[in-house]
């Protein structure tokens, strides 16, 4: 309670703190377009006149007014940008003391016909804070360089990724990953074995969005993370080619070569991409069962080759309309090493009782392609339709040698058991989508729909193997097939009063899902008269609302709510259980239920800088992993519904720039409580803990093109899936980038996790069982890369397709966004 109390006390102190403001002088002015339109969130600049160096920013509101804020005597002048427009100047402008200045009136003009054959050079921010998502640029960070996309996420503000790379955003499990605004079929393993595909070099930014409109999906409890992968938008033929090294316990490389053709009817564009990556890792598990207590330490190699593509075409049929289509995928090869010792000792004596050595390797595949074709209608007045069709397949193979050698104290072998599962799984998943909007009673209507099916094939076959060969155990063999069919309708409504902006929605999703297990046959095959069939039929609503007071610019509140949704994977569906060694296996649960999530928000952002979040989650029938036990010293993993789970959540962000240097820092503190009753004693878990994580990022431009980036985070003790307890975790993060050859090529070298302190520990206490765990990769790095673009570099303005969430951006509540520093 006093965790909450102290919580609850932060909180207020920095909301209290974020309205304390000293006026000096003030500057008031407006933007209009060149129809004497005012421009919404259009970004004002105040530069000393004497050296040009910023002095303060501000976002014009819906009257295209803004304020400029505690500015000293002196001459300055202001530069006004907006989307799509040229920039202008003021004149200069004469500031005295504690007096308030009217700037005359600036003008922006349309820049689509004017960009033609200029060439824009754009840095973009490390880090923008929105009203509804911050946004983490990875083509402007340094330490960005060589890492894959898990990496990236563990270094994403307010993002934690556990031992067994689960994902969660601010205290919850339950994030639902996009890419380039579509929602990813993968979960588990397979989720975090293809993020480690993706290379930092295909990625231009991650998107952190904690409150959903009803335009979204529902799935995503903590919210949904999207992956934006790059694409070209300049005229005429151009591209750039990538490069890079890294070297830690082993080397790696990785390469790219992206191009593209635009010109005013059509946009040709493909890229493809080359990692070759050997990781280690070492990981250690003591375990006390009743009398036994096992002492298992692994060294794990995992050898990873991918190759990424993309290639497609955009036709603007007109001024508007637009049709695409597009291709994409990957094609990994993948091995794993695990080289596993474990001694195991009777408790009472000390005494050991033997050692199990168990070096498995296991030879993989994960193969994906998507196809999708899509068009955007773009009217005069407003109207805006999307369609959008999808079809993608996953193709995983997995073929696991498992040798189990038992040694007596003497050194002697007292028994052997050598195991092999092949284990192939095929997904195949078709959508389509539509969207539109229009101008509706002075605000913005939204409807439309989505249908999606899933099927997913896992097909497990376990071979005991002997001196007389591979035998196939078809009492631990199985064939699992899960489809899901997913149909939904939204509507949208946004509309900006005098001094507010309200937003409504509500999201109806019909959910039909099926599970088919099957054991298989001597040779294999399936054995149909074994069928263990469940189906689930279920309608859920989902209200959102919003609303921002922006009478102020300056000072403006928020406030939200949204009800979101989980539904188990496949994966923790599927009631085979997977052998991990020959004490611990995995199984899936075929009653493990959707959870739901409830979650309400106050925001305030001081201008445009201090961004201030207090949230509160309530989750029902939270999925939780539990290691329980059985056969007495064996155990096992599974997933199952904790009873509920409450979160408060703080989350404060804050940008920073003076002359050469820029900072970034995000805190993200909350309290969590976990409640669940499995039978009573050893079975109860109440927990409650207040975890706090801290992200920074500092610039410093060093002189001469050079520049300096230092980066970091810290995450404090906290929960993991509701039993794990785990310790501290930290890294810190140094690298340089300059420009070469006139600006058109970029080299980029950093230093990662400098003091190798990015190690996991933890422990749980659960059915008379209790694990200790701890373990580090190879995350102490040095990496250097190279870039370079080539052709035409020419701006294109106008009409390039956005996905999802860039459209959801133009209707944050509030306007514009935040950031500092740039590469």
């Amino acid at each position: 309670m006093k965790q909450k109390l102290l919580l609850i006390a932060g909180a207020m102190f920095l909301f209290a703190f974020g309205t304390k403001a000293q006026n000096l002088s003030k500057i008031t002015g407006q933007v209009k377009d060149a129809n004497g339109n005012a421009v919404m969130a259009a970004t004002v600049v105040l530069n000393n006149a004497k050296d040009s160096q910023l002095v303060k920013t501000a976002v014009s509101n819906n009257t295209g007014t803004y304020e400029l804020l505690n500015i000293k005597s002196g001459n300055y002048f202001i530069v006004v940008t907006a989307t799509g427009m040229l920039k202008n100047r003021s004149a200069a402008i004469t500031v005295g003391e504690n007096e308030t200045v009217t700037a005359s009136l600036i003008t922006l003009t349309q820049a689509a016909k004017s960009l033609e054959g200029v060439t824009v050079t754009s840095q973009k921010p490390m880090v923008e804070v929105k009203a509804d998502k911050m946004v983490m640029n990875v083509e402007g960070t340094i330490n960005a360089v060589g890492n894959d996309g898990l990496e990236l996420l563990r270094r994403a503000p307010g993002v934690i990724v556990d031992k067994d790379d689960n994902i969660s955003l601010a205290g919850k499990n339950g994030v639902q990953v996009y890419i380039d605004g579509k929602p990813s079929p993968l979960s588990g393993t397979d989720l975090s074995n293809y993020l480690k595909s993706l290379q930092s070099s295909q990625i231009e930014s991650i998107e952190l969005i904690t409150n959903p409109s009803a335009k979204y999906e529902a799935a995503g409890n903590a919210g949904i993370i999207n992956i934006k992968l790059k694409k070209n938008k300049t005229l005429g033929t151009n591209g750039s080619v990538n490069a890079g090294y890294n070297v830690g316990t082993y080397g790696r490389y990785n390469a790219g070569l992206n191009l593209n053709h635009r010109t005013k009817t059509m946009n040709i564009f493909g890229s493809y991409n080359l990692s070759h990556n050997l990781n280690l890792m070492q990981f250690n598990l003591q375990r006390s069962v009743l009398d036994t207590f096992f002492d298992q330490g692994s060294e794990i190699k995992m050898l990873n080759t991918n190759h990424g593509f993309k290639a497609g075409v955009d036709f603007f049929i007109n001024k508007k309309s637009t049709l695409g289509v597009m291709v994409n995928g990957n094609i990994n090869d993948n091995n794993i090493s695990n080289f596993s010792r474990t001694p195991k000792f009777f408790i009472p004596t000390g005494a050991l009782v033997n050692t199990l050595i168990a070096d498995n390797s296991t030879d993989g595949k994960r193969n994906n392609i998507n196809f999708n074709t899509n068009y955007k209608y773009t009217g005069s007045k407003g109207e805006e339709l999307n369609l959008d069709a999808d079809y993608g397949t996953y193709t995983i193979r997995s073929n696991q040698m498992q040798p189990n050698f038992y040694y007596n104290p003497s050194g002697f072998i007292i028994a052997t058991s050598v195991y092999n599962f092949i284990a192939p799984s095929d997904i195949r998943i078709a959508a389509f989508k539509v969207d539109y909007e229009q101008n509706f009673k002075k605000g913005k209507l939204g409807f439309g729909g989505k249908s999606s099916f899933v099927n997913s094939k896992n097909h497990f076959e376990r071979y005991n193997v002997d001196n007389a060969g591979f035998k196939l155990d078809i009492d631990r063999s199985n064939e699992f097939e899960y489809t899901e069919n997913i149909n939904a309708l939204y509507i949208n409504y946004n509309k900006q009063y005098k001094n507010k902006m309200v937003q409504l929605g509500l999201r109806m999703e019909h959910t039909l899902s099926s599970g088919d297990t099957y054991g298989l046959n001597n040779d294999a095959s399936i054995n149909k008269s074994s069928l263990i069939p469940f189906e689930r039929n279920y309608v859920n609503l989902f209200p959102s609302a919003a609303i921002t007071f922006n009478k102020n610019p300056m000072k403006q509140w928020s406030f939200s709510y949204s009800r979101r949704i989980d539904r188990p994977s496949y994966q923790n569906l599927n009631p085979f259980e997977f052998k991990l060694d020959e004490y611990t296996f995995q199984k899936g649960n075929t009653r493990l239920n959707p959870q739901y999530s409830n979650i309400l928000s106050a925001t305030y952002v001081y201008k445009y800088r201090l961004t201030t979040k207090l949230s509160y989650s309530h989750v029902k029938d939270m999925f939780t992993q539990i290691v329980d036990t059985t056969e007495k010293s064996k155990s096992f993993i599974t997933q199952r519904n904790l009873a509920t789970q409450d979160i408060i959540s703080l989350n404060v962000s804050y940008p920073f720039q003076y002359k050469w240097y820029g900072m970034f820092v995000n805190v993200n503190s909350f309290y969590s409580s976990f409640k669940a009753d499995y039978g009573g004693g050893s079975r109860v878990v109440d927990l409650g803990v207040a975890t706090v994580s801290v992200f920074m990022q500092n610039t410093f431009k060093l002189g001469k093109g050079w520049t300096g980036e230092l980066s970091g985070f810290y995450n404090s003790p906290t929960v993991w899936q509701g039993t794990f307890k785990s310790k501290t975790l930290w890294s810190l993060d140094a690298g340089v980038s300059k420009p070469i050859f006139k600006n058109k090529g970029n080299i980029k070298a950093s230093f990662t996790d400098m003091f190798r302190s990015l190690k996991f520990r933890g422990d749980v206490n659960f059915a008379s069982q209790f694990t200790q765990f701890s373990g580090y990769g190879d995350s102490r790095m040095f990496k250097i890369a190279f870039s370079y673009r080539f052709g035409s570099m020419q701006v294109k303005a106008a009409r390039n397709r956005n996905s999802a969430t860039d459209e959801e951006s133009k209707r944050t509540q509030g306007g514009g966004g935040i950031g500092v520093g740039g590469q």
